[in-house]
């Protein structure tokens, strides 16, 4: 009989069996560049790129909105570009105080927040103000220009003397008759009134040479209108209708020796 094992001894796989399974070490090792093929490497580039550029847009756009956000802020909601100054240019008849006074905008406030078609209009309630326009001037002003009324007449009013622009509207009073200007003789001066409109149309269709001889237009009744001239003369107007060709008889019948001409139906003249 062959000999068997020693009682007592133990082999060594009976030994890793009682000690259970062996525990395997693992360890990373980074590759060289040569371990990923070249085509490999030229996909995984192209895809970076793609990817770069697909994000390029979005990462614009958002970089955009937070710019415009910035300034926006900046400008709407900061006094950095507030208002700080109000020019005022083509005034003559009012002073830039009652401009700016009329123009009611606040020292400071934001420059792109001030209303500039409801500014002019508040300056144009002023009476000497035909129209005004108003700008921005960046970072810090606003620029006022005024175009104000031009007189054509004037209308006594007790002791003074109101002056009237081409739509009748009274917008400066004196305390003298001004040379340059001829004198209208109405009830009640204004753009709604019949009488001051049918003034205004006759002034507009006289000639020169019956303006430079003019003393005044009275206005009796829309019917009848008068001038007097110079030389103790008088033309009897009527109404304003046919304005020019009134005014070329009259002018014609300047020189004839008459006290009143009447062109008020322009095609039968008479005068005494």
């Amino acid at each position: 009989m062959s000999p068997g094992p020693a009682r007592g001894r133990t082999t060594g796989a009976e030994a890793a069996g009682r000690r259970g399974p062996v525990a395997r070490r693992w360890q990373l090792v980074r590759a060289g560049s040569d371990a990923v093929p070249a085509s490999t490497r030229r996909f995984m580039r192209r895809a970076r790129q793609r990817r770069m550029r697909a994000a390029l847009p979005w990462a614009v756009a958002a970089g955009i909105l937070v710019l415009a956000g910035l300034v926006a802020w900046v400008v709407l909601g900061t006094g950095l570009f507030g208002v700080r100054e109000v020019r005022v240019e083509g005034a003559e008849l009012v002073t830039p105080v009652e401009v700016r006074d009329a123009a009611g905008v606040p020292d400071g406030i934001p420059l792109a927040k001030v209303d500039l078609a409801d500014t002019a209009r508040r300056i144009g309630r002023l009476a000497p103000v035909e129209r005004a326009t108003v700008t921005r001037d960046w970072p810090d002003a606003l620029v006022v220009r005024v175009v104000e009324r031009t007189p054509v007449a004037v209308v006594p009013r007790g002791e003074q003397f109101v002056v009237i622009d081409a739509s009748g509207t009274v917008f400066r009073t004196l305390d003298q008759r001004p040379d340059d200007l001829p004198l209208v003789r109405v009830d009640r001066p204004g753009p709604d009134d019949p009488g001051t409109r049918a003034a205004v149309a006759v002034l507009d269709a006289l000639t020169p040479e019956l303006r430079s001889a003019l003393l005044d237009v009275s206005v009796e009744s829309l019917a009848l209108v008068k001038l007097r001239l110079r030389g103790d003369r008088t033309v009897v107007w009527g109404d304003s209708s046919r304005g020019e060709d009134k005014a070329r008889v009259a002018t014609a019948l300047l020189g004839e020796r008459a006290r009143t001409i009447d062109v008020s139906a322009p095609d039968v003249v008479t005068f005494r």
